[in-house]
């Protein structure tokens, strides 16, 4: 145990130095010096507790090694007691000349006795008086008042309303040019002088003379014409539409939607209801002790061996063979023939006599022959 505490410490030193190197830090040094002193602690106590338990494994051993010697001498004893009774018992004690003797196994006695026993210990039972109780009607709340927000639908009227289907607009309208029709007198020859052959007082004599020329002044020649004249010329100009309506029936809110609270009364249920008159109660009853008058049979004397003078081939003739097995065969015992020898079959049924009567079982006593009614 020692020894794997000190290599588990070295292996911890081991581990500190590779895992530190020489590069280790003061605060690691100083952290697995502390660790090292804790293990050396546990080591300590440890040892401390191992010295503990070999002391008392030692004082153990001790009280073993004692106890071993007493068991030896107690066994001296008890082999030299066993053997000085064997010896007593070797030989019947005031044997007299002529008899035999045989060590028989002597059953335990016992003796009928007739006594009152108690059966049944005095006691006390507990009689429970049941409760009363009547019947009344009573008002049982079945559920308490309480309240409900309740929804208030909206209403609703149908209201007739202009509808815009189309919104005004605008558009460039062309003005056309405006015209007149005027009459105009239209120079189609200006005024101007011709050469006219005059007539005046003397007209010539001959084809040849006398001519008379008049210059004469002819006036303009006019024409009236009627022309279309431009008063305004072609322009545009901006031409507002209208917007368009279409009356219709419109579902609109009357009333708006709203919660209203409603108060729900307490409900109440006439119910027949068991109400306790007295209380449950306990008595008392005293219960006396049973006795019984039993017939007991109560051992007297232990089952032992002992020597009893017997029976045998040395002072019992054929004949009184014969006698014995006639008695045993008449008490129900077979024996086997009657032929005045204490065969196998005779001795088994002398046993089985023996052991029906409560006899000491061994040889044929002379409590036996009593028994079966011979001296």
């Amino acid at each position: 145990m020692k020894q794997k505490l000190f290599f588990h410490l070295i292996l911890i030193a081991f581990t500190a130095y590779l895992f530190t190197g020489c590069s280790a830090s003061k605060e690691e040094i100083e952290k697995y010096q502390a660790e090292l002193s804790q293990k050396e602690q546990e080591v300590a106590t440890l040892q401390s507790k191992l010295s503990e338990k070999e002391k008392l494994l030692s004082q153990k051993e001790q009280e073993i090694k004692a106890k071993e010697s007493e068991f030896e001498k107690e066994m001296k004893k008890m082999n030299k007691n066993s053997a000085d009774m064997d010896e007593e018992m070797l030989l019947p004690p005031n044997a007299k000349p002529g008899e035999c003797y045989a060590r028989v196994f002597i059953p335990a006695q016992y003796k009928t006795v007739t006594e009152k026993v108690m059966v049944k210990e005095p006691s006390f039972k507990l009689e429970v008086i049941p409760a009363k109780y009547k019947w009344e009607e009573q008002k049982v709340l079945v559920r308490e008042a309480s309240t409900k927000i309740v929804p208030v639908p909206a209403t609703y009227e149908w209201v007739e309303e202009k509808v815009l289907v189309k919104p005004a607009t605008t558009k460039l309208v062309k003005v056309p040019a405006k015209y007149e029709w005027k009459e105009e007198k239209v120079l189609v020859k200006p005024a101007h002088t011709v050469w006219k052959k005059g007539r005046g007082l003397i007209e010539k004599v001959d084809n040849t003379t006398g001519e008379i020329m008049c210059l004469v002044e002819v006036p303009a020649e006019y024409k009236t014409v009627r022309k279309r004249v431009l008063v305004q010329p072609e322009t545009t100009k901006t031409v507002t539409i209208p917007a368009e309506y279409k009356t219709i029936k419109v579902k609109k809110v009357k009333t708006p939607a709203t919660t209203k609270t409603v108060t729900i009364p307490a409900e109440y249920k006439t119910i027949k209801v068991k109400t306790l008159v007295e209380p449950a109660k306990t008595r008392k009853i005293e219960i006396p002790a049973e006795y019984k008058t039993v017939t007991k049979r109560v051992k007297i004397s232990d089952e032992r061996m002992e020597w009893k003078p017997v029976l045998c081939e040395t002072n019992a003739t054929p004949e009184f063979v014969k006698k014995i097995q006639r008695a045993l065969l008449k008490a129900g015992f077979n024996p086997g023939p009657i032929d005045g020898v204490i065969g196998s079959q005779t001795q088994a049924a002398i046993v089985k006599y023996q052991k029906a009567k409560g006899l000491a079982v061994g040889g044929i006593t002379f409590e036996t022959l009593k028994s079966l009614g011979l001296k």
